[in-house]
């Protein structure tokens, strides 16, 4: 039996691009070490773990014979952790691991999900995939947030489109963000399978935009200072409104981007 470890660090979004890729690399039996809030999405493994229950980020620090051990009983190890630190590389010498490098430089001329998907030999384009039954429920979902303040549009400009939109709208936010009467699901499967439902969501670059775009809602994702050439979320329907400053993004272009899928989608 092959037995494969895949060790996947990083936020929502990088593991979401990350999916095609890591589907791509499954063998007879498979384990994912990621993130705990990023393990309900890795559904075709047969084990998951959080990384930081492994003890894997302090092997560096303090070598630990069990998990060694534990490491040696697979037959190959994809690592896009510890790609870049000397020391995690000496800790598992002689251990089967391959690194590969976790996020794609600037110039790589390629989007993410392609660069990840290229690293493992899967011929893109990659289009990450979560598999939540998908039904038109006649809302708007508007997540306001982001990883980095600078990636996101103003609130105000978000609540001023919500007062133009003709469907109802539903809030959502995270842990830590702070937005009253906002729909919070702790369980990022389940989150998917609410987003699912939604007739379109709007966002900025963040993970639960790549999320809504995976589960086949129709998404408006909206980009300031990243670039949408490779950071842009991939789904059957997505469109990007990008500009080097996201303040520059007016309200009445949102708007009739929402209008034309709510006139394509309506019954």
């Amino acid at each position: 039996m092959n037995r494969r470890l895949i060790i996947r660090p990083g936020a929502i979004g990088d593991f979401i691009l990350s999916l095609p890729a890591m589907e791509h690399l499954k063998a007879d039996y498979s384990e994912v070490w990621a993130a705990s809030q990023n393990l309900p999405l890795a559904r075709f493994a047969d084990r998951t773990r959080s990384i930081i229950s492994t003890g894997l980020d302090m092997l560096e620090f303090a070598p630990d014979e069990r998990l060694l051990a534990e490491l040696g009983n697979f037959n190959s190890i994809v690592s896009w952790y510890g790609a870049d630190r000397p020391e995690f590389h000496a800790a598992v010498e002689g251990l089967p691991f391959e690194f590969l490098r976790a996020v794609p430089p600037d110039d790589c001329g390629m989007h993410a999900a392609d660069f990840f998907a290229a690293q493992v030999g899967l011929v893109g384009p990659a289009v990450p995939r979560i598999g939540c039954p998908r039904h038109d429920g006649g809302f708007v979902v508007i997540h306001p947030f982001s990883g980095s303040a600078k990636k996101c549009w103003p609130l105000e400009r978000y609540r001023e489109l919500a007062s133009r939109l003709d469907m109802p709208v539903r809030w959502c936010a995270g842990p830590g963000e702070a937005l009253a009467g906002a729909v919070r699901i702790d369980d990022l499967y389940e989150l998917a399978g609410w987003l699912a439902t939604a007739r379109v969501y709007i966002g900025n670059d963040s993970g639960i935009t790549h999320m809504a775009a995976a589960v086949g809602t129709p998404v408006i994702a909206l980009f300031g200072p990243t670039d949408s050439r490779i950071w842009a979320p991939r789904g059957p329907d997505v469109s990007v409104i990008a500009r080097p400053a996201i303040e520059d993004i007016r309200v009445e272009e949102v708007a009739a981007a929402v209008l034309r899928y709510d006139s394509k989608f309506a019954p």
